[in-house]
């Protein structure tokens, strides 16, 4: 995948973190009152999550031709820890 595909897939898995996100917002507003701080406890661990991502991201955009393996990794790192952030959130709520 050459930078180009792998820029337009971190855009893409971008979308996809705002997406979940507004999803679980959307669940807390019709949950419990007694479950929803749960749910902004939650809310604000993937919110700080999705920064970190798109402060990978802005690098993966600057990063030199010497830099770019390191931005990669980083980026994904850091969409992996979203990923497992999600999964482990999403459990509590089913």
């Amino acid at each position: 995948m050459n930078k180009e595909e792998f820029k337009a897939q971190a855009n893409q898995t971008i979308d996809e973190v705002a997406a979940k996100i507004n999803e679980l917002k959307t669940k807390k507003e019709s949950a419990e009152e007694n479950v929803k701080s749960k749910y902004e406890k939650s809310i604000e661990e993937l919110e700080s999550k999705k920064a970190e991502l798109e402060a990978k991201y802005s690098e993966l955009e600057t990063a030199t031709e010497d830099k770019w393996k390191e931005a990669k990794y980083k980026f994904s790192s850091a969409a992996d820890s979203f990923r497992e952030a999600w999964s482990k959130i999403t459990s509590l709520f089913s």
